[in-house]
C-alpha cells in the first residue's frame, strides 16, 4: 500500500498541500494520506483527501514520535517529536515493512510538506 504523509502549518492551503504532494511524487497510485491525529480534520486536508478520493489517517504524536525519518527538522522535533511529520507518517500509515519511496518535499510557499511510503497496509 502507497501512503503520502503530509505535514502543514495552520494557513496551508489546499494548493500548497497538492504543490508539496506533486514533488513528492504524485498522487498516482496513493491508498490513503496521513498526517498526525491533531490535523486530520484540517479543512485544507479533508479537501484534498475529497479532490483525490483518499481517506485521511490520522496518526497520534507518540506513534510518529517512534519513527526514525531520513529528514531532520528542528521544529517539527520540538512541536511533534518527530524529524518530518510528513516522512514519519506515511511510514505508519503504510504498515508493516513500509519503506521511504520518496523523501520530505516542500510545498513553493513552504507551508506544507508531503513524503511517500510504500508497506503492506498492516
Amino acid at each position: 500500500m502507497k501512503v503520502a504523509g503530509l505535514g502543514f502549518r495552520i494557513n496551508a492551503s489546499v494548493a500548497s498541500l497538492r504543490d508539496a504532494l506533486d514533488a513528492a511524487g504524485g498522487s498516482e497510485g496513493l491508498a490513503a494520506v496521513a498526517t498526525v491525529s491533531d490535523k486530520a480534520g484540517a479543512m485544507a486536508l479533508r479537501a484534498l483527501a475529497q479532490e483525490l478520493g483518499l481517506p485521511i489517517r490520522g496518526i497520534p504524536a507518540e506513534v510518529l514520535a517512534e519513527i526514525q525519518t531520513a529528514t531532520q527538522s528542528e521544529f517539527a522535533k520540538a512541536r511533534f517529536g518527530t524529524g518530518s511529520v510528513a516522512e514519519a507518517a506515511a511510514i505508519a500509515a503504510a504498515g508493516r515493512g513500509a519503506r521511504l519511496i520518496s523523501v520530505r518535499a516542500v510545498s513553493q510557499d513552504r507551508t506544507a510538506t508531503a513524503a511517500i511510503a510504500e508497506g503492506d497496509g498492516e
